[in-house]
């Protein structure tokens, strides 16, 4: 793995900004009633992704995840204006416009999703991880899951095969400690997630999910640990959302104080506390950072509102492979 350099720290820097940034935008023009239906920020959560792309291969290693996925794939290379589009539904979205916040996807960048189904992406990660190792290929997956997923049914069945296959793929528990709005203390009579591996003599682990590089040391370990063929591993990454479980959460559950003192952890922030500390960069080229971000979030913005609505015939041409499909009676 690369070492934590000072290319490393600008990078990881920009990247968390424009992720941020990026979903600020998203927030505002949700108010505005331009992005419609479910949305799931990351605040909070950046160090999470920032960790993992620094620990894998991108051109071989997969990533999959639930709904509170517009950060992974930006990471793995998808161009954030078509994100954005997808958001407002336009044809020049990822998914067309007819997926929206919930299922992004990009099989070039090798991001298989965006899932809406609460715990549906473990098994798809482990099959995706079964077709590396069945057709010989060097690649990891990357299953991420709220902490809430743990409850379903299928992540045990999950773990058992990935562990009897010995399967190339690494569960990453993204635990900011509240599914939807329901702690983790009141979910089990346990709160170290973890410690759902070792029933499956699965390696297994708490991490710091609010610096990037302690992230990144234990997503690499595990991912050459699956790489040798020595199968997956469980991961129950600490971190923490500053938003709502989505736009529409009141956050009842939860006092402003508590949310307060998670942002005195703020991974940005630590990020650039060691840039700062280590003198990387001088304040007139973090400003330039933060002016080439300001201008990128401009830019996605102006290419989703200027991009044109799919037209109604891609509703059917994506469903239906055959042209004169029998049962289909009209188009509008």
């Amino acid at each position: 793995m690369k070492k934590f350099d000072k290319e490393v720290y600008l990078k990881w820097y920009e990247d968390m900004l424009f992720w941020r940034k990026f979903e600020d935008k998203l927030a505002a023009v949700y108010i505005q009633q331009k992005v419609r239906g479910f949305l799931h920020l990351y605040n909070g959560q950046e160090a999470v992704a920032a960790g993992c792309l620094h620990a894998i291969d991108p051109t071989k290693d997969k990533m999959i995840t639930s709904y509170r996925c517009h950060v992974h794939p930006i990471g793995l290379g998808v161009d954030p204006r078509r994100i954005m589009a997808e958001l407002y539904g336009k044809g020049t979205g990822t998914s067309l416009g007819l997926g929206g916040s919930m299922h992004i996807f990009s099989k070039e960048h090798h991001f298989y999703g965006g899932h809406g189904i609460v715990g549906g992406q473990i098994a798809l990660g482990a099959g995706l991880a079964f077709a590396d190792k069945f057709l010989n290929r060097d690649g990891v997956t990357l299953t991420f899951m709220g902490d809430g997923a743990v409850r379903q049914g299928a992540f045990h069945e999950t773990l058992n095969l990935a562990m009897l296959w010995k399967l190339p793929v690494v569960f990453i528990v993204e635990n900011n400690h509240y599914a939807m709005g329901t702690s983790v203390e009141r979910t089990a009579n346990h709160v170290d997630i973890w410690k759902l591996g070792l029933g499956y003599e699965m390696p297994c682990q708490a991490v710091d999910g609010m610096h990037p590089e302690t992230v990144a040391e234990a997503v690499y370990e595990a991912v050459e640990r699956a790489r040798r063929g020595d199968g997956p591993t469980l991961l129950d990454i600490r971190t923490y959302r500053y938003r709502g479980h989505s736009m529409s959460d009141a956050q009842h559950y939860r006092t402003k104080e508590e949310v307060e003192e998670y942002k005195k952890q703020d991974p940005i922030t630590n990020v650039l506390s060691v840039i700062k500390d280590k003198k990387y960069a001088t304040d007139a080229e973090l400003e330039a950072i933060d002016e080439r971000v300001k201008n990128l979030v401009a830019e996605c913005e102006k290419f989703a509102e200027e991009s044109p609505y799919p037209e109604h015939h891609i509703m059917y041409d994506v469903v239906y492979d055959q042209e004169n499909y029998p049962f289909l009676r009209s188009r509008l």
